[in-house]
């Protein structure tokens, strides 16, 4: 690393997650680790850490991060989620990729296909997400039986994706529903893995009866998104009345709200102080000239901008340096920021942008996003440095 910028990302507290999911819902037989986009901007080189942890199938977006984990000597299963073009179907087979049938052309393109070895895929369907999958129960059957009687490929899997967490609206049973319809003039059961649920439908609903796999994206890297419970107060009382008379109104299945679970964040990114100056009252910071300097102050300048998907949203937020919070001020630049500080604040010293007592989540809320985009913003010129037991055990940094 020639700049001392870089994304930190805790193996122990991966596993950790991994452990107490498995351990707190144990009633799966087939756990997803959800490893698209560069597994969430943490590298998807944590994925064998994964595997280690209970993890026993993968699933990926593209061909690309798939054939990535292949390289790097990761074996189990990987179930590539979004369509991958006939033209590569050898290439799924040569590196046992399981492929995603998502409609009726993409279908027949593949029955059409020659196929000597194995072939693995799951059908997705759409069941009110209106994104991906199969929306007609006769086109389902059809699949099912012509590929489960076609030689050398194998339906091992089926699949939907909810909208919502359910938690106060009608759309995750709407959903549910839909795809029990569509799945009516089919056995489930001769299907190996049916898998319908995501993070939020583990922690935030009972399991599914005929579901024997479950999705595990966000929950994976620390973050409980169970919407948190009001205050107390009386106001906040009113609220929980009304929340429970829409349920019970509008027939809103069993959710579950309050979740123990001990979920620890991996990913934290540092930078370092590479200049402090004290400037005088009156003088502007940055381009534009849009922060005037209200007294004598100090400033750190800190290398990372927005070249490195450090967004310029996040001006004005505050960061931590020797264990105190500082606010940015001025303009994120591409590939500087500055903090107003103190001259406690010297030269090498190590800034938290996120990380501990300044997590993902509070940074994300922040610049008015997620805790699934913040991490994905994070571009390959930030080197991850994963460590374990308190070491570093692997540097991956663009060559």
């Amino acid at each position: 690393m020639y700049r001392n910028t870089y994304i930190e990302i805790n193996i122990d507290n991966l596993q950790n997650n991994v452990k107490e999911i498995v351990s707190k819902y144990p009633n799966y037989e087939y756990y997803f680790g959800v490893v698209k986009g560069n597994a969430y901007g943490h590298s998807d080189k944590i994925a064998k850490y994964l595997v280690e942890s209970g993890i026993n199938y993968l699933a990926v977006a593209s061909l690309e991060e798939a054939i990535s984990l292949r390289k790097d000597k990761v074996e189990i299963p990987i179930l590539c989620l979004e369509p991958i073009d006939i033209k590569y179907i050898k290439e799924c087979i040569e590196n046992n990729i399981t492929i995603t049938v998502h409609d009726y052309e993409y279908f027949d393109q593949l029955k059409k296909e020659e196929i000597v070895k194995t072939l693995k895929v799951h059908i997705k369907v759409d069941t009110g997400l209106c994104r991906l999958g199969f929306r007609d129960a006769t086109q389902i059957k059809e699949v099912v039986e012509t590929l489960q009687n076609k030689s050398n490929i194998l339906l091992e899997g089926i699949f939907t994706h909810f909208a919502t967490d359910g938690i106060y609206d009608t759309s995750w049973d709407n959903q549910l529903a839909k795809f029990e319809e569509l799945t009516s003039q089919i056995d489930l059961a001769q299907i190996p893995i049916v898998h319908l649920g995501r993070s939020q439908t583990l922690l935030n609903h009972e399991k599914i009866p005929f579901a024997n796999g479950i999705r595990l994206g966000i929950i994976l890297y620390g973050y409980n998104t169970t919407p948190k419970p009001l205050p107390k107060g009386f106001l906040n009382y009113l609220r929980k009345l009304k929340r429970r008379y829409h349920n019970k109104k509008h027939h809103i299945s069993k959710t579950i709200t309050t979740v123990d679970i001990n979920l620890k964040p991996a990913f934290s990114l540092y930078s370092e102080v590479m200049q402090v100056k004290k400037i005088k009252k009156g003088s502007f910071v940055g381009y534009g000239r849009i922060y005037e300097a209200p007294e004598d102050m100090y400033i750190a300048i800190i290398p990372i901008g927005y070249a490195d998907g450090f967004s310029r949203k996040n001006r004005g937020r505050q960061i931590i340096i020797n264990g105190k919070r500082y606010n940015l001020i001025g303009e994120v630049n591409m590939g500087m920021v500055i903090a107003k500080v103190d001259d406690s604040v010297h030269t090498k010293d190590r800034v938290t942008l996120i990380g501990e007592n300044l997590d993902m989540a509070e940074v994300a809320r922040y610049i008015g996003t997620s805790v699934y985009e913040s991490g994905c913003m994070f571009n390959e010129w930030v080197p991850r440095v994963l460590k374990k037991d308190g070491q570093i055990v692997e540097i991956i940094e663009k060559q």
